[in-house]
């Protein structure tokens, strides 16, 4: 039996005691939600993708018995390609060496402590190659290499996303990977789990942005929608959002019985 409360599933919520009876009670997963703070249009708000992947991860960890940290709330820069772009007010991000550090210094730490499995949960896409310097660095300063029962799983949410979700939720308009910013698939996942946050009376509608095929810094800045959103969250839906938080914590948290055990 767990000596966690029932229903416990933030870290930050247990107590010292607790959780050193929850290290000894066999190998221990903990899952660490990033996001960032960036802007997302006129109609969500700057902390969706740290929201969301806390949410996610959150889900997640009640259906695998994990534990999940604080979520890391700020990320890495904005792109242009991606996410609008640093230039725009309200996005306020890291540096790579400031997130490989944040990531080497909290993963490491938790290794240290005895959990055996960190899975970092991003929902910010520029984060992902910082996070997998500061995880390989944290396993080097543990001298835990191949084949050592201890391990660091990395993953984006929105890896989970089958294509029969997408196509419940878009039908054939889904405009592609590299601009869902601010668009229907985040709108739906805040309408369904934060529909307070969500002022769709302000949401744009507008093609998808076409940014060239190359990165110019600095940035031109009419090259981003000037909504900040690179498409648009036309047909978003709470009930689009219950679809794709049940299907991708139903399919993630196989993965993880799978890998983990």
């Amino acid at each position: 039996m767990s000596p966690l409360p029932p229903g416990t599933v933030h870290l930050a919520d247990v107590d010292a005691h607790r959780l050193v009876e929850w290290l000894d009670g066999g190998p221990r997963t903990v899952i660490v939600p990033a996001g960032a703070l960036e802007q997302h249009g006129p109609h969500l708000p700057l902390g969706t993708d740290a929201l969301l992947s806390g949410r996610i991860a959150a889900a997640v960890a009640g259906q695998v018995g994990a534990l999940v940290a604080p979520t890391f709330s700020f990320g890495y820069k904005s792109q242009q390609k991606s996410g609008g772009g640093d230039h725009l007010t309200g996005t306020t991000s890291l540096d790579a060496q400031t997130l490989i550090q944040l990531t080497r210094d909290v993963v490491g730490s938790l290794l240290r402590q005895g959990v055996h499995r960190v899975v970092l949960l991003n929902g910010h896409y520029e984060n992902y190659q910082f996070l997998y310097e500061g995880v390989d660095l944290a396993l080097r300063d543990r001298g835990i290499t191949a084949g050592d029962d201890r391990c660091v799983l990395l993953l984006s949410y929105w890896d989970y996303v089958s294509d029969n979700s997408l196509a419940a939720v878009y039908g054939d308009a889904f405009p592609g990977w590299d601009v869902e910013h601010g668009g229907v698939l985040e709108t739906s996942l805040m309408l369904h789990l934060e529909p307070g946050s969500v002022w769709l009376d302000r949401a744009p509608d507008h093609p998808p942005a076409r940014p060239p095929r190359f990165d110019r810094l600095p940035v031109v800045p009419d090259r981003t929608p000037s909504s900040g959103c690179l498409s648009a969250p036309t047909g978003s839906s709470a009930e689009h959002g219950r679809l794709l938080l049940e299907q991708v914590v139903r399919d993630l948290s196989a993965d993880l019985r799978a890998e983990l055990g």
